[in-house]
């Protein structure tokens, strides 16, 4: 069983900065690995997304200002978010999908950005 930890959310100033991290549990083979972010009354929305040939897409929302990455500890990926903006606030969730199709979603990590 594939399991999904998201920390490192928190409330931040506009402007401000804050690190996700998304620790994978379980056996996987990886297809794709992805931030996603839900913000009240809106639909889930891509962040970043990571194929597994290791390239990174970026909404256009957040290009410039964030930075999908795998990490050296094992089975850690993270979201470093700069330039914050109110508008960024939302449910931050990590993703994985496996090359045979089955996905998993972490918990979520709620990141607040005041103005």
């Amino acid at each position: 069983q594939v399991q999904l930890v998201e920390s490192g959310g928190g409330l931040v100033q506009a402007g401000g900065s804050l690190r996700l991290s998304c620790v994978a549990s379980g056996r996987f083979n990886v297809d794709t690995l992805g931030w996603y972010r839900q913000a009240p009354g809106k639909q889930r929305e891509m962040v970043a997304t990571m194929p597994s040939d290791g390239s990174t897409n970026y909404a256009d929302s957040v290009k410039g200002r964030f930075t999908f990455s795998r990490d050296n500890a094992p089975n850690t990926m993270s979201l470093q978010m700069n330039s914050l903006k109110p508008e960024d606030t939302a449910v931050y969730y990590c993703y994985l999908k496996m090359r045979w199709g089955p996905e998993y979603w972490g918990q979520g990590t709620q990141v607040t950005v005041s103005s």
